[in-house]
């Protein structure tokens, strides 16, 4: 009887287990648009190439505006101006953002009352990023992004709607508004192994630098007793043979750019006769930065000022291996 009384309750537990088992069946499978009131995108009717321009305003107003012409993409440089003189954007870059875009949908609802916008940061008045596109066609749509409950996840509304969502293929973070984020950085690139000679002119002289029989930089007028300092070389070698930039400026030469009377010049001159030259101008006024011109480029920069210090302040004795000042006798 005790046998028999254990089998019969072990047959309940599998039939109880085997009831768990197709309840989370059901729950899983079950079409999510039936739990959710139905999903559709929101913007139905567009694809990712018919977006024409793209604006990208943070939480405290700054803006990055892309705006296509032709087949390729631009930064605008001036953003309170649409018809301002651009930038080559990175497509790679632009694409899968407008991809994501245009493939919002309606899946997650959060709210569909006013009063919650400002709590999920969504609100026309404060928000985590508003970005504002238009179509081939002059449509004009606005998207608000907002908190995010969780890492994977961001609370969305579409511009006069009242109806917030949740997404996962878009977030905050892949729509920053620095110039960087969209253009190519690389302003200024050339082969230090094709160099002959690089000639630094600044306010403490003109240095040049030459290769020696061993292919080794020296200062043409390295005297016998002095030895070049290898770090300090390598580091305005490379200084002046690649630029990162921050942010582009445009074509026109403006004077408080300082080109006139640059803090440095340097010329590059290849083995082969090829001469580049390099400007680095003023500070720029609203940071540390400087202002950078490049022979092989038809724009103005801006450039980290450690990556042009060594440029603008180096002396003769930056480019040496001095020996220490000796300790004084007590």
């Amino acid at each position: 009887m005790k046998q028999h009384f254990t089998v019969q309750k072990w047959q309940q537990i599998l039939a109880g287990i085997l009831v768990i088992q197709v309840i989370l069946s059901v729950i899983v499978f079950w079409p999510r648009s039936a739990a959710t009131g139905g999903s559709a995108p929101v913007f139905p009717d567009l694809t990712a190439e018919d977006i024409v321009s793209l604006t990208v305003t943070g939480e405290t107003g700054e803006q990055a505006t892309l705006r296509k012409t032709g087949d390729e993409w631009e930064f605008v440089i001036d953003v309170a101006s649409a018809t301002g003189e651009g930038y080559p954007a990175k497509a790679e870059t632009i694409t899968p953002i407008l991809e994501k875009l245009v493939g919002l949908n309606t899946l997650s609802p959060v709210t569909n009352t006013p009063d919650s916008h400002k709590r999920l940061q969504v609100a026309d008045d404060d928000f985590v990023r508003r970005i504002d596109f238009k179509t081939a066609n002059g449509e004009e749509h606005t998207v608000y992004l907002g908190s995010a409950p969780r890492y994977t996840a961001t609370h969305f509304r579409v511009g006069g709607e009242n109806e917030t969502y949740l997404t996962t293929e878009l977030s905050s973070w892949e729509l920053n508004t620095s110039a960087a984020s969209w253009i190519d950085t690389s302003y200024f690139n050339v082969d230090a192994t094709t160099l002959a000679e690089i000639v630094l002119h600044n306010a403490n002289g003109t240095f040049t630098l030459v290769k020696d029989a061993t292919d080794q930089w020296v200062l043409d007028d390295l005297a016998e007793d002095e030895t070049m300092s290898t770090s300090k070389v390598s580091t305005l070698v490379r200084n002046a043979t690649s630029v990162i930039l921050l942010a582009p400026l445009g074509k026109e030469e403006q004077a408080s750019y300082g080109m006139e009377q640059p803090n440095a010049t340097i010329t590059l001159k290849t083995t082969e006769g090829t001469l580049y030259l390099l400007q680095v101008g003023a500070q720029y006024s609203e940071d540390t930065s400087y202002i950078v011109k490049a022979s092989e480029s038809a724009y103005y920069v801006r450039v980290a000022q450690y990556n042009v210090s060594a440029l603008v302040e180096n002396t003769r004795d930056d480019f040496l291996e001095l020996e220490p000042t000796p300790t004084p006798a007590p």
